[in-house]
């Protein structure tokens, strides 16, 4: 059974169940329900008596106190945080963010309303006010995320679960303890940060959107009662540079397969000289019903050339600079949420267009090919800076190409009159939108059967702002300085030689380009509409 998220009211309800104990306690609390301030009153008094006679034992309790601070869970929270980063799992790592600063904020703010004095006897020296306890909800909210969210949502076994599950309850246990062994909070400090932080994660976890993982299914035998077929394949095409811990993706990969039902993958990685072909073709006579593609958008070009026409859904897990498919895809670039969300999803099927030119074999793309100013940037993009910083690596060479000479050209749409213009780039695309949601190419569609076609013109540095403004507002309105067309087929000459790019893989200088849609010529997996 695939898993469905929650509806809104569904996970209005949530949020709202989950706020609900902090709630409770808050008013049980401050109404002086009197069996929680008896209780309250209790502890503490056995707190202070205890500790009056045993020093040795309040050091003790002042040394874990020293250890457990709440600047320490917070830590905790950021160095995973960065981890995931690394790993390239961005939803959970503003995820894991913002609830750490949530906390810090909500438990500063429950403390200034409430103005809650400590007990009177502590045995050590404090300030500020006890409710909620700001060591209590800081340790929750560490082990709530990284012992019961996190792992969850990655679909971890179970024992890996417990072996960080135990370790963070222990650290929730003591922290707790130590508060109310140096007499510093009441009990219902204690209960009341608890609660605050199950509000807390309940309610990130629930904005960002995380699901758990799926348990694991029983595969189907040809004994199953009626089930006959075998189980489907899978194949993974992978570009080893671009991915970076391969061994813990191919764990991943393959055990998100095997939770769906899959039979072992086949694993098949790019070569220098190699980009995806050969590796398409072996997926192609593997008999696969799925091809996954991990790399940049040179492999997935090469990848989903190779598979046009074959019906096989192509699912891509975005590894690259670019990732300019997967974006206009909806597919997340969270490595773990684009894999949940293309084996959960849904075959579309979408163009291709073939393309050729001038030192150019026959090929396809997938998203956009360029001649000019657009393929110059590309190619001057540093590598090192394009591996440390991705796609921002592209506006450091538009920086150094900003002036990047014009240079005429002749267009022609269809059957229509060739048309010249100068200009700084042309740009054929079968989607339209850039990294950082600039929308180059606004009406373009990937399974609209029409090739869309923008006309960079700009006569001054000066003008580009000019460009830039109207490619933010999608402004239609045509001009000298962007003009956008429609069609079938285009053919860009160049009076001159000049960079030319496909999906962002540099091709080479050249004189033309001929494009050419082929509609549903490609069959993609992407995430199910919400």
């Amino acid at each position: 059974m695939n898993h469905h998220p929650p509806s809104p009211v569904g996970r209005v309800l949530t949020v709202v169940l989950g706020a609900l104990p902090f709630t409770v306690i808050t008013l049980l609390v401050f109404e002086y329900w009197p069996p929680l301030a008896r209780w309250d009153q209790s502890v503490a008094g056995r707190a202070a008596s205890y500790g009056a006679a045993h020093e040795g034992v309040v050091d003790f309790w002042q040394v874990i106190g020293a250890v457990v601070l709440p600047w320490t869970s917070r830590a905790v929270i950021v160095i995973v945080a960065a981890y995931l980063w690394h790993r390239r799992a961005r939803l959970l790592t503003f995820w894991l963010l913002t609830s750490a600063v949530a906390e810090l904020v909500l438990v500063q703010t429950v403390q200034q309303i409430f103005e809650r004095q400590p007990p009177a006897q502590a045995l050590v020296e404090t300030s500020g006010y006890s409710y909620v306890s700001g060591h209590a909800t800081a340790a929750f909210v560490m082990a709530g995320a990284l012992g019961v969210v996190l792992p969850s949502v990655r679909g971890w076994r179970r024992r890996f679960r417990l072996l960080v599950l135990l370790p963070v309850i222990a650290v929730v246990w003591i922290a707790s303890a130590d508060r109310i062994a140096l007499n510093v909070h009441y009990i219902s400090d204690i209960l009341g940060g608890w609660a605050l932080g199950l509000g807390i994660l309940t309610a990130t976890s629930i904005g960002f959107g995380l699901r758990p993982g799926l348990r694991r299914r029983r595969r189907r035998t040809p004994s199953d009662g009626d089930g006959t077929a075998a189980p489907p394949r899978a194949a993974v095409i992978v570009n080893p540079i671009k991915v970076g811990d391969g061994v813990a993706f191919r764990r991943k990969v393959t055990r998100a397969l095997e939770i769906r039902g899959y039979d072992e993958p086949l694993w098949l990685e790019t070569r220098e000289d190699d980009a995806g072909n050969a590796m398409a073709k072996q997926a192609i006579e593997y008999e696969s019903d799925l091809v996954l593609v991990a790399g940049g958008d040179g492999t997935v070009r090469v990848v989903c050339s190779a598979l046009a026409h074959t019906g096989i859904p192509v699912g891509v897990i975005p590894a690259g600079t670019g990732n300019l498919l997967a974006r206009n895809l909806h597919i997340p670039l969270d490595l773990d949420d684009a894999l949940e969300r293309t084996l959960e999803g849904r075959d579309r099927r979408i163009d291709l267009v073939r393309v050729h030119g001038d030192q150019l074999d026959t090929d396809h793309f997938a998203v956009m090919a360029g001649l000019g100013l657009d393929a110059a940037i590309i190619s001057d993009a540093p590598p090192h800076l394009k591996k440390q910083i991705g796609w921002t690596a592209y506006l450091v060479s538009a920086a150094k190409n900003i002036n990047h000479p014009s240079v005429r050209v002749t267009l022609a749409l269809d059957d229509a009159e060739p048309i010249e213009r100068r200009v700084r780039t042309v740009v054929v695309g079968n989607v339209g939108m850039l990294q950082a949601n600039i929308p180059l190419l606004p009406d373009a569609r990937p399974d609209d059967g029409l090739l869309d076609v923008v006309v960079i013109a700009p006569r001054r540095v000066t003008q580009w702002p000019i460009v830039l403004w109207r490619l933010m507002t999608r402004t239609n309105r045509t001009d000298m300085y962007l003009e956008r067309f429609t069609g079938r087929k285009v053919e860009i000459h160049a009076a001159v030689d000049v960079q030319r790019q496909l999906d962002g893989d540099p091709i080479g200088p050249g004189r033309y380009l001929v494009c050419e849609i082929e509609p549903g010529a490609l069959t993609a997996r992407v995430p199910k509409r919400r």
